[in-house]
């Protein structure tokens, strides 16, 4: 329940974001970014008032700068990541970011490939073959290259291969980049009330508290998921990742009525094909891992089950 609750409320992020307008994709990107350093500062409290010793691991990473650089760009290639799906969904593009998020798993495979040398199973090569037939399709379909879909899909798997770099829990993950992003974040709010183009303050409480509860609505989701990634198998995460683009593309067909010609939906269609045969080939290797005595004992995370995602840090 609480993994079906992490991505369900991720998917259900598009109903989300329209509600803070008339403020800009940049001026939410903003609110997100500080206050989810707040939220992130609230949990970390929380989490030593139950154990004093939680925020043990702050001065050894602090003696670290090669780590903390990494942990800043992931911080910056979030970022762009949470601003593109802002701008996507706000700009009635809803559809598009589901694709960017359907076909993440392909893109960590390819990097898996081209970067960490990792070796593919056929399965995991006829996907991601698969997956570039799709994405040549829908760039017939759109007209032009889905770039709003590649764009999430490249900065959320560029993420999680710093994220496996850097190798920091989800929540000291979470407030060392909201930490990065903090002050660039309030900058940007300071000089648009400054120049009388903020938003927060000028129509009202109402739309005020929905901005600052940007960072509530963040980290719900992650506490959600790192409670469940930890009690459920990772095959089972790894099936479950797939309901937040699937509820997002949902929204984007029935609420926001985004117009779906034949080509974009073989072009999608072809995607799910590529998904099917990985999540299956996934699962098939986890069971045989299980099922190998000699495979039992503890052993680092395979990013290829599951869809190729590493299912520890989420979005």
């Amino acid at each position: 329940m609480l993994g079906f609750a992490a991505y369900a409320m991720w998917g259900f992020f598009p109903l989300y974001w329209p509600l803070l307008k008339p403020a800009g994709a940049w001026e939410i990107l903003a609110n997100r970014m500080a206050w989810s350093a707040v939220a992130a500062l609230v949990l970390l409290a929380v989490q030593r008032m139950r154990n004093p010793e939680a925020l043990a691991w702050i001065r050894p990473l602090l003696r670290q700068p090669k780590r903390l650089a990494l942990i800043g760009l992931a911080a910056t290639v979030v970022s762009v990541n949470w601003g593109m799906y802002i701008w996507g969904v706000n700009s009635g593009h809803v559809v598009e970011t589901s694709l960017g998020y359907f076909i993440n798993p392909l893109v960590t495979i390819t990097f898996g490939v081209l970067i960490l040398r990792e070796r593919l199973r056929p399965a995991q090569w006829a996907a991601v073959v698969t997956g570039a037939v799709s994405v040549a399709v829908l760039t017939l379909g759109y007209g032009r290259l889905p770039w709003i879909a590649l764009t999430l899909a490249f900065s959320f798997a560029t993420y999680g291969l710093l994220k496996k770099t850097v190798a920091l829990g989800g929540l000291e993950g979470f407030a060392v980049e909201t930490a990065f992003l903090f002050l660039p974040a309030v900058g940007y709010l300071g000089w648009l009330q400054a120049s009388g183009r903020s938003t927060f303050l000028g129509h009202g409480p109402g739309h005020a508290t929905l901005l600052a509860l940007c960072g509530l609505v963040t980290a719900v989701p992650l506490v959600a998921f790192g409670a469940a990634a930890v009690r459920v198998p990772l095959t089972t995460m790894g099936l479950l990742q797939y309901l937040a683009p699937v509820f997002q593309f949902l929204l984007g067909i029935a609420v926001f009525h985004e117009h779906m010609p034949p080509e974009r939906w073989v072009g999608f269609g072809l995607v799910w094909v590529a998904l099917l045969v990985l999540t299956v080939d996934g699962v098939r290797a986890a069971r045989r891992r299980t099922d190998d005595p000699s495979t039992r004992r503890a052993r680092p995370l395979d990013t290829s089950t599951a869809g190729g995602c590493d299912m520890r840090d989420p979005v």
